[in-house]
């Protein structure tokens, strides 16, 4: 069929418009879809958003007035002034608590100018400083955050400083944030939403809140602050190292911010034109420069008395309160407690004078401890120290002598490098390199009110102390005691427990236990004869204390007093003869020898020293108050009576008998109080101790060299410590008056023979050669002695020889004379046997008799042996063959 032109292009035209129409209806159907599936996208996003939302909400944490709390706060000791004396702080706890009372106005402003200015209007969202702070994102032109107080609160709370990872970390906390922070207005006032605030923020320097910030900054109270000062504090909180007022960049922003502060005040009408003027002009910088000095309390080391409270605040908590050792730390260094202590700021600060004071010593060494970490071109890492390095000067450079002290730091210096160099190779790296020098001989002095246990003052070291919780040789280091063991361990049990008195005998002369033999520290003046435990205290007789403990106490008996004193070093390995001398296995510390020495002066009552006398919690509640512990130790009768024999030992006396043993303690005596002490040196002089007491106080100074350097060798004297022990307590007991030791009702006074401990022989003991041996001692009432003297004898020599009269002593040649009885069995030279009769040993049948002198004594290194033929008085006759 043929078509017209016509009809052609009508068919055209109409297949045309169709496949448009089908065109359009196809585009509209797929706009359509598009729309649909935008719509559905969109419903999808708002209710994933929604569901996000809601279950971010759903997921916000709960908050109450517990939880938005500030935590952490700085624990605060005092002293027994109630002087602020330390702040207890870890990292992210130096927070002190201000009451909305204590925040001055001016501070108030300060923060809510800057942070939230409709702070008191907004219901925990403003929404003005939100659309603010977004598009000041959107322009790139920021304009200020958009949290308020109330969410600052909330985030450093609750969300600890809001510190995410993440983009959508951060939303959701910021989302949840301004959920809770309308939550919390509703609960909780303003005023109080601000006090947290203010209690919580950090202001650099590990500094939190606004109390810490003024003491830090200003050294005030809170309360006490200037607008000057309050913008220079508020000024810090949105960076504080940014805007840190201690640093030269810091003061500088702090400044700038600080006016900003100021202007915002100003404009918001909390402070007129005049003030904003006058604090601009206030050179408040300058205060903070000077206060910086003193107001770093983690940079000061810890005092040694707060080294100690800490150890003993810790194991109270745990042993009292049933804390955990980590419970227990994070209470004490971030639970704001508040510990009142024992220490006595003026009795601290004469301890520490004299322990410091360079004239009290006579001689100064240093000593170093050095560490150096090297890793060698191997691959391997030393250690070395100041061990290794003495061990290099004597063995590989032969310096035997080498003791590590030194006489100034730049010889120290010298020594080191030379050390240094021989340990560092070529292709070595050093690690690491820590040098600290120690002034030596070392001291500790512990000082305690023996009527309470209350610990007033303690020094662990001479030397500027560089570290807290260091080395406190007052409390830490074990030493050996000395002679100041011999009332503990030997003559105390005697007189308290074993029936001995001051007036028992014990013979001074070569004794052997064992295998170990033991000497007096005065061996170059020989030996004393019968010696009472008064002698053994006064005069310190080695002999007389071990036999004392092996004929009368035991050792386990001995040990066992020590452990009852408060020595809790002792161990089962100290049941032996050398402990009544102090030779024991580790050592003693100070403060329990102190201690020790307190029951003697608190009639015979232990109490456990005390550094703390309660302790507040948080809210200023006690959390525990410290109640001494106590346990009687001795009869007070026997506490007075070492007492009194300890107090002859502080004045100046002869040893009856002796022409050249004196009383040891005498360097330490203080004239206008009374006192009552002993004195204790180890062999080889490594330890010197003096520990002695008054009727308000008692003290203990140990001294020696950290690595046991001889005292002698280094060129000091033995009695610079007495001295010390001296001038400190002269100085404490200025204006006191002197009460004396009161004697208690349970002690009486008998007259006895000093050689036999025994009544006095009439007409005998008086006549001893030496001089009358009858003195009036002490006794525990029921502990006289009821037997006669039976160490003195009379009888008729022969003027002539000297000796028993023979058929051929004329009658008026005869004299009666009066001779010491010595033990059987005793060997060697005495005060009480420097002469013989020869050939009449047998006039008593347990031991030999002596010859009189007609002078009161005869030094022993003066009598020589003489010849045949008749003796003089006081001369020396050799006993024969077949005598005993």
């Amino acid at each position: 069929m043929n078509y017209g032109k016509n009809e052609v292009s009508r068919k055209l035209r109409h297949i045309s418009s169709k496949t448009e129409k089908i065109t359009s209806r196809m585009i509209f159907l797929f706009v359509k879809l598009i729309l649909v599936i935008i719509l559905l996208m969109m419903a999808f996003a708002v209710s994933l958003g929604y569901g996000a939302f809601k279950g971010m909400i759903d997921s916000a944490p709960e908050i109450d007035v517990a939880s938005i709390e500030p935590s952490g706060y700085a624990t605060m000791v005092y002293d027994s002034k109630g002087n602020l004396t330390e702040t207890l702080v870890k990292s992210g706890a130096n927070r002190l608590e201000a009451t909305y009372e204590e925040l001055p106005q001016c501070l108030i402003d300060a923060f809510v100018a800057i942070e939230d200015a409709r702070f008191w209007s907004h219901k925990g969202i403003d929404i003005r400083s939100i659309l603010r702070a977004a598009v000041g994102v959107m322009t790139g032109e920021p304009a200020g955050g958009g949290s308020t107080i109330t969410q600052q609160l909330i985030k450093n709370n609750i969300f600890e400083g809001g510190n995410e990872d993440t983009f959508g970390e951060k939303l959701e906390r910021k989302i949840q944030e301004q959920y809770l922070a309308v939550q919390l207005e509703q609960i909780m006032d303003k005023k109080i939403i601000l006090k947290n605030y203010l209690n919580t923020i950090n202001l650099g320097n590990n500094t939190l809140g606004v109390k810490a910030a003024a003491l830090r900054y200003f050294n005030k109270d809170v309360s006490d602050l200037t607008l000057s000062e309050a913008t220079v504090i508020a000024g810090i909180t949105q960076a504080p190292t940014r805007y840190n007022p201690l640093t030269e960049t810091g003061r500088k922003n702090n400044e700038e911010k600080r006016r900003v502060i100021l202007q915002y005040m100003y404009e918001q009408g909390k402070i007129s034109k005049k003030d904003q003027e006058e604090a601009l002009a206030d050179d408040v910088y300058s205060r903070i420069t000077n206060v910086n000095l003193t107001a770093q309390e983690n940079e000061t080391p810890y005092s040694y008395f707060t080294d100690e409270l800490i150890t003993q605040v810790m194991e109270a908590l745990q042993d009292k309160l049933g804390y955990t050792e980590t419970q227990a730390s994070n209470l004490l260094f971030s639970g704001g407690l508040e510990i009142h202590t024992t220490q006595d700021p003026d009795i601290q600060t004469i301890v520490d004078e004299e322990i410091n004071n360079p004239d009290n010593y006579d001689v100064v060494y240093y000593s170093v401890d050095y560490q150096l970490s090297v890793t060698h071109a191997d691959g391997t890492t030393t250690h070395y120290s100041d061990e290794s390095m003495g061990s290099y000067f004597r063995n590989d450079l032969g310096r035997s002598s080498f003791n590590g002290l030194f006489n100034t730091k730049e010889e120290a210096d010298e020594a080191i490098a030379l050390y240094k160099d021989a340990m560092v190779q070529e292709g070595d790296q050093i690690l690491g390199e820590v040098v600290h020098y120690v002034l030596q001989p070392q001291i500790s002095f512990v000082l305690m009110d023996q009527s309470t246990g209350y610990v007033k003052a303690i020094s662990g070291g001479r030397g500027e102390k560089e570290v807290s919780r260091s080395l406190n040789r007052a409390t830490e280091t074990l030493r050996q005691p000395g002679s100041t063991f011999k009332v503990i361990t030997s003559f105390a049990p005697a007189l308290d427990a074993c029936g001995a008195n001051l007036s028992s005998v014990y013979y001074d002369a070569p004794f052997t236990v064992g295998s170990k033999t033991f000497r007096n520290w005065y061996s170059s003046k020989g030996y004393m004869g019968y010696s009472t435990i008064r002698d053994g205290i006064v005069y310190s007789m080695n002999i007389v204390a071990v036999r004392c403990m092996m004929e009368t106490v035991t050792p386990q008996l001995g040990v066992e007093y020590a452990r009852n004193f408060g020595i809790t070093s002792m161990t089962d390995t100290d049941y032996n003869a050398a402990t009544a001398l102090g030779g024991i296995t580790k050592g003693v510390s100070n403060l329990e020898l102190t201690a020790a020495y307190a029951t003697i002066a608190n009639q015979g009552i232990y109490t456990k020293p005390v550094f703390f006398t309660k302790i507040l919690d948080h809210n200023g509640k006690v959390l525990l108050e410290n109640t001494p512990e106590t346990k009687r130790v001795l009869k007070d009768s026997t506490a007075f009576l070492l007492t009194d024999a300890m107090s002859q030992s502080m004045e100046s006396s002869r040893m009856y008998g002796s022409g050249n043993l004196y009383s040891t303690s005498t360097s330490a005596n203080l004239p206008n109080m009374s006192n009552a002490g002993k004195s204790g040196t180890t062999t080889s002089n490594n330890d010197i101790w003096f520990v002695g007491y008054t009727p308000y106080y008692t003290a203990g100074i140990w001294s020696g060299c950290d690595n046991n350097q001889k005292i002698s060798a280094i060129g000091s004297s033995t009695s610079y410590h007495k001295i010390i022990w001296k001038n400190i307590m002269s100085r404490v007991h200025e204006g006191l008056a002197d009460t004396g030791f009161p004697v208690p009702s349970s002690i009486t006074t008998v007259s006895v023979c000093r050689k036999s401990g025994k009544l006095a022989s009439p007409g005998v003991c008086e006549n001893d050669p030496r001089g009358s041996a009858v003195y009036t001692e002490y006794f525990a009432k029921g502990s006289e002695p009821t037997e006669v003297c039976d160490h003195h004898m009379t009888t008729t020599v022969c003027s002539a020889s000297g000796g028993l009269p023979t058929e051929f002593c004329p009658e008026e040649l005869k004299v009666s004379r009066t001779f010491m009885i010595t033990p059987e069995g005793e060997t060697g030279q005495t005060a009480d046997t420097p002469y013989r009769l020869p050939g009449y040993c047998t006039v008593h049948t347990q031991a030999a008799v002596i010859l009189p002198s007609e002078s009161e004594t005869m030094p022993a290194e003066t009598i020589s042996p003489s010849g045949p033929g008749s003796p003089s008085v006081g001369s020396v006759i050799p006993i024969g063959p077949g005598y005993e």
